[in-house]
């Protein structure tokens, strides 16, 4: 969608009403989708991303995808919402962190994925939100669920052989990140609603991944192709993830959504059969098995908890959603 920019200052006024009325739509809009479908939106979307950004790896190396997929996520992002960059030390020590997250597990992620089976790398990377899942339940069957999910992820992730230990440790290094992802984003979700905090999170890791993204891989970042194939990844995988996973944690506990995510590698297995004929081993389809039996298990628990205690009032000025 572009948008033609006026010369008078009237004009200039009624196109950003006009952008923060799409978004309010926009938001609307997203807010009558159950959010199960809206992880599994992301989820499919992230994969997508995965398998295609695992294809460009000949090309461009993981820190530059990195680079790429961040920065045209931020730039589509700020362009949308418009974020007022007047924040207090609280929201932006916040919105600070989730973009060293972000930036944290997208890296890692790609550089134990060039190490590494994708499986692998991603059964390791979930450890993560499985942590964040355990320490959030106080009701003794869900924490048996987390153990049954955690017992499918590994069945899932298992291809036989050692991984390596470099690559091992890296994504350690991406569960730390991504575990630490689904606090921060629910955080700076409350702080400010809407995909405003998102966009800021998107622009500073985008800043933390610029020295390694530029040092890899600067002759390759001129090449038209190769920026419009960086774009697609993106889309799928920043982008319409992030905001499917940003309005979702506005929904529900970090337990859902961390046992959700657990879905991820089973998501993955399937994409990677439909996009670069990855088969599944018995032990994988029992790993899925039990993984969205899990999460069933979980979901089913979260009904018969109290309900959640609705959010703080808003400091005067935040947008509302």
């Amino acid at each position: 969608m572009s948008v033609e920019t006026g010369t008078s200052a009237g004009t200039g006024t009624e196109v950003a009403a006009g952008v923060r009325s799409a978004g309010a739509s926009g938001r609307r809009g997203i807010g009558v989708v159950p959010a199960p479908v809206l992880m599994l939106i992301g989820m499919v979307s992230t994969q997508l991303g995965a398998a295609f950004a695992k294809q460009l790896f000949g090309t461009v190396g993981p820190a530059t995808v990195t680079l790429m997929r961040l920065g045209f996520s931020a730039l589509v992002l700020l362009l949308w919402w418009r974020p007022s960059l007047r924040l207090d030390r609280r929201t932006a020590g916040a919105v600070a962190a989730l973009g060293v997250a972000i930036a944290g597990m997208n890296i890692c992620f790609y550089l134990a994925m060039a190490r590494m089976p994708v499986g692998v790398a991603l059964t390791v990377g979930m450890a993560g939100p499985l942590a964040v899942a355990g320490l959030s339940s106080r009701r003794a069957g869900d924490r048996l669920w987390i153990v049954l999910a955690a017992l499918g992820i590994a069945l899932l992730g298992w291809q036989g052989g050692a991984a390596g230990l470099t690559g091992l440790l890296i994504a350690l290094a991406c569960a730390v990140f991504w575990g630490s992802y689904v606090p921060l984003s629910a955080r700076v979700g409350a702080l400010l609603p809407g995909g405003g905090g998102l966009a800021l999170a998107m622009a500073f890791g985008t800043l933390c991944s610029l020295p390694a993204g530029i040092a890899e891989g600067a002759q390759t970042l001129v090449r038209p192709e190769v920026l419009a194939f960086g774009f697609g990844v993106a889309m799928l995988s920043s982008l319409v993830p992030y905001t499917c996973e940003m309005e979702t944690l506005r929904r529900v506990s970090a337990l859902v959504f961390g046992v959700l995510l657990s879905l991820e590698p089973a998501i993955g297995a399937l994409v990677a059969l439909a996009v670069l004929q990855e088969t599944l081993s018995p032990a994988q389809v029992a790993g899925l098995i039990a993984v969205v039996v899990a999460s069933i298990g979980v979901i089913r628990g979260s009904r018969k908890a109290p309900a959640p205690v609705p959010s703080p009032t808003l400091p005067k000025g935040t947008q509302q959603p």
